[in-house]
């Protein structure tokens, strides 16, 4: 099979388009065959090596692999699943406690992994679900506590998580700002959005404005700003962002949560979880939550699209095709 591997730390150009062995299902693993998957800054951090990286893998990418999301077809299955049978279509992030594979033809994974594709999408719309549409599902409903009329602002919202969650804060009847760059506004305008900001020309911690929500994709300021944007019992919740600020998130914004009525923290999402699926393939099928996808691209041109995404203007998702 043809894949995109990585041998050490550094920018897309280190990335070798190779052939390799397809690989062998183990017992409770599926063999798919990939038909679509997508880009998400997770697979930037990683071949960069951030930090948080490095510190499980010092060297080099704990996976050879990259690419997390994926869609495809079942071709093979182990002695020991259930679920599953040759031909059928699934989704799956592959993100931990999986690893990852996304980036090349074939791949193999625990079926806990994955769930039968809606047959209603695409194989490229459904590649573009599996992380980003759950990690912004999970921070505002389950973490966020999102209700009708709540003021939710959201940061980078222009991003492939950020599309998805300005869709559903609309869906679950809040009043949205958005902030993202200036190119990304009127998309994101299109999308539902009450209120744009160009984070170039404003900084919506300094404006006065409070918000009952924050989702930030891209947190490098200081817990006690993020703190000054929320209501009295307003929610932060950063799912990206600079070290310096997660620290600050995970050690001070835990002291601020139980001290004071704002809370702040993070999430952790549970990927793969079915029912969340469900709901999001529901919204698909009823028009009120779909991908955004600004470019698809070829296997062999996932550093292309990799460099794309570090240009940090990309609309929505990028979607990689087979």
């Amino acid at each position: 099979m043809k894949a995109n591997v990585c041998t050490k730390y550094g920018s897309p150009e280190v990335l070798e388009f190779i052939e390799l062995e397809k690989p062998v299902p183990q017992q409770d693993e599926l063999l798919v065959k990939i038909h679509a998957a997508s880009v998400n800054a997770a697979d930037l951090e990683t071949l960069r090596g951030d930090f948080i990286v490095r510190m499980a893998s010092p060297r080099k990418p704990m996976h050879a692999i990259l690419g997390s999301d994926i869609a495809g077809v079942v071709e093979e299955v182990g002695t020991d699943v259930k679920e599953f049978q040759p031909g059928d279509e699934v989704w799956a992030d592959l993100s931990f406690p999986h690893a990852l594979g996304g980036f090349a033809e074939f791949v193999c994974a625990s079926e806990k992994a994955f769930n039968l594709k809606p047959a209603s999408m695409t194989f490229k719309e459904a590649a573009a679900y599996p992380q980003a549409a759950m990690v912004a599902l999970q921070s505002l409903r389950d973490k966020g506590n999102i209700k009708p009329g709540d003021k939710v602002l959201i940061n980078g919202a222009g991003g492939g998580m950020g599309t998805f969650a300005v869709q559903l804060a609309k869906y679950f009847g809040a009043e949205v700002t958005a902030v993202d760059k200036q190119i990304k506004l009127d998309m994101l305008r299109s999308l539902g959005a009450d209120r744009v900001l160009d984070y170039q020309q404003e900084d919506y911690t300094k404006n006065g404005q409070e918000y009952d929500l924050v989702l930030d994709v891209a947190a490098y300021r200081s817990i006690f700003d993020y703190q000054r944007a929320l209501s009295p019992e307003g929610i932060f919740m950063m799912v990206g962002g600079s070290l310096t600020t997660l620290l600050q998130v995970v050690i001070l914004g835990t002291i601020l949560s139980k001290t004071g009525s704002k809370k702040i923290g993070i999430n952790a999402w549970k990927p793969n979880k079915t029912e969340d699926l469900a709901f999001l393939a529901e919204l698909f099928e009823a028009g009120k939550v779909v991908p955004v996808i600004d470019r698809y691209y070829s296997l062999p041109e996932v550093p292309e699209a990799l460099r794309y995404l570090q240009s940090g203007s990309v609309k929505g998702k990028l979607v990689i095709k087979m």
